[in-house]
């Protein structure tokens, strides 16, 4: 991929030179496409979808559902019924824990996650467990931190109902194998929630290989807007999954004591949804398409590799997970410098990192720590830009401890 021939459809990465923006895990910049056809929407475009008959009306719905055909391509499933829009990640998880599982769990049945959730794809699986007295088992990570699969076989078993995991993990930039994961899963009869947050970004999903039943990723971490999200499902299962939200547009009929909803997708997205963040997902597809996904996966980790290796270099720091890196994602610490206090200092450099848990409060626990750095690169990202960081962290060592 041409670099900077991509980075000038990013205004923000055109307007800010010398602006260095390595928090992409947090969120993608939108390229001026997506831009474009958010604007195109409101000056052309800015109607109701699924009410109205006016012609006007019936575009943009037919706008907003040629997205769902998108998605169905993108991750390579196989009917549009499948595919709910969300809020995001977090609210998809939700949807299936509070709408699915919480009337399809009973006492002492068991709940697998792993140590290295985000926060979204462990706090409703907590909660459940404590509502319906079912247990929450977690499958360890080896030392280099990806997951350890003998942890998983030992851990799933013929009472665990649900295993929940992430694909990529948002701290360790880690791929799970979840060929095997779903494969230990399901010869238990397991159903599988994949946590596609960190993967929808950079890495080709294939619904039809995989065979989860669930899957749940978020358009703004992969260059469409805030506020939009994917919940795929097995259609037999969104067929008997509870509404979380009862409301306009999921009902076929409303008497003064009942109703009656419609058939899925629609009978799951009650009120109005997000149509402007819908076209600006279906636009960052179309982008991410042209450039490829095998390109991107392919780009991402020989940068994630790039970083890593610099960074080792340093005395004093120490970097998180496998040696082999799998994306972009790199997180690290400083001795004797806390990480919000380096964060701060690349900061007045115009250098944009992440620092904290990342929402992973167990894994950072496991790992010995309170907090990490974390430089999470994208596409439009590259090694003068790593440069630039590795730079700055010699600098700043020398500024903390008068060396």
């Amino acid at each position: 991929m041409d670099n900077q021939k991509i980075r000038v459809d990013f205004p923000m990465l055109i307007k800010h030179p010398d602006f260095i923006y390595f928090d992409n895990a947090a969120t993608t910049q939108k390229p001026k496409s997506v831009i474009d056809a958010l604007t195109n929407y409101y000056e052309n475009d800015n109607f109701n979808v699924h009410r109205s008959v006016y012609s006007a009306a019936e575009r943009t719905t037919q706008i907003f559902e040629a997205c769902r055909e998108k998605v169905i391509q993108f991750i390579n499933a196989k009917e549009n019924k499948s595919i709910i829009f969300t809020a995001g990640t977090t609210q998809s998880i939700n949807q299936v824990a509070n709408g699915y599982y919480k009337y399809n769990l009973k006492k002492d049945d068991e709940i697998v996650v792993s140590i290295a959730e985000h926060h979204s794809n462990l706090l409703p699986w907590q909660n459940i467990a404590k509502q319906n007295g079912s247990k929450l088992k977690y499958i360890d990570i080896n030392e280099d931190g990806t997951l350890n699969l003998e942890s998983a076989k030992k851990v799933i078993n013929t009472k665990t109902k649900l295993l929940a995991i992430t694909a990529v993990s948002n701290v360790l930039g880690t791929i799970n194998n979840l060929k095997a994961l779903i494969n230990i899963a399901h010869q238990k009869n397991v159903d599988v929630l994949i946590d596609a947050a960190q993967a929808a970004p950079e890495i080709k999903i294939d619904i039809q290989e995989l065979k989860p039943e669930w899957m749940a990723f978020s358009g703004h971490k992969m260059l469409a807007p805030t506020g939009i999200g994917i919940l795929y499902g097995r259609k037999d299962l969104l067929e008997k999954m509870h509404p979380t939200q009862l409301g306009g547009e999921m009902i076929e009929h409303v008497d003064k004591n009942n109703f009656k909803t419609k058939d899925i997708p629609y009978r799951l997205e009650a009120g109005t949804p997000n149509i402007e963040g819908v076209i600006g997902l279906s636009t960052a597809i179309d982008y991410l398409q042209s450039l490829g996904m095998n390109n991107i996966e392919k780009y991402c980790k020989a940068l994630g590799q790039y970083l890593y290796d610099q960074l080792t270099k340093i005395n004093g720091v120490t970097v998180y997970g496998p040696k082999k890196r799998q994306t972009g994602i790199v997180s690290f610490s400083i001795d004797n410098i806390h990480p919000h206090d380096a964060a701060t200092y690349l900061d007045f450099n115009h250098i944009a990192v992440r620092a904290g848990q990342h929402c992973a409060e167990p894994l950072t626990n496991k790992l010995g720590v309170n907090a990490t750095l974390r430089a999470s690169m994208y596409f439009y990202n590259n090694k003068d830009e790593c440069d630039k960081l590795i730079h700055k962290i010699l600098e700043m060592r020398s500024f903390f401890n008068g060396a």
